[in-house]
């Protein structure tokens, strides 16, 4: 067993604009926690068309979506109100207060929320420490400030031993990761 299993998501895919969602929701989830900077948009971006539409098929569904971000309220009550979404500022990621605030503030059991971001030590860490499925989505775009490119350096290592693991289960024939198939 790899050290690093804490950080592993219980799903990999390119992108967040690819998910199957029907598939989601199929499975039992009602809820969708999503990180904004670089899984939504390009860091520091405002929401755009393709995110405005994502939140408005999403409810549409049935689904709950929270905003979860270490950001600063500004930045993350701009975007919410612009996706017409509720949100938690300020989370602590990978601490588990503003997961599990937002899990209460949508009304629903833990296993029916699942998470989707772009980082193992903060969006899937903190998921995963909170008892929530999650979703790693590959970065939107290379620009970012200093403080997260020294964390995508150290999540390195951990990026190599889970896409090791993946292609081994994959060839096995135990694709655990196809529980919840995605479009690509």
């Amino acid at each position: 067993m790899s050290i690093f299993k804490r950080f592993y998501p219980n799903l990999y895919t390119k992108t967040t604009y690819n998910i199957d969602f029907v598939k989601l929701f199929d499975h039992g989830y009602r809820g969708i926690i999503f990180d904004i900077d670089n899984t939504l948009v390009p860091h520091d971006a405002p929401a755009d068309i393709r995110a405005t539409m994502l939140f408005r098929k999403l409810r549409a569904m049935g689904f709950q979506t929270m905003i979860v971000s270490n950001n600063k309220e500004p930045r993350v009550k701009s975007f919410a109100d612009v996706v017409e979404s509720d949100y938690v500022f300020l989370a602590d990621k990978p601490g588990t207060k503003g997961y599990l605030q937002a899990v209460e503030k949508m009304g629903l059991e833990k296993s029916q929320v699942i998470v989707i971001g772009d980082q193992f030590f903060t969006d899937i860490w903190g998921a995963n420490r909170s008892g929530l499925h999650s979703v790693m989505v590959g970065r939107i775009s290379p620009k970012e400030p200093p403080h997260i490119h020294l964390k995508r350096m150290l999540e390195q290592p951990i990026r190599q031993a889970y896409f090791r693991k993946r292609r081994k289960a994959r060839a096995a024939g135990e694709d655990v990761w196809q529980e919840i198939k995605t479009t690509d």
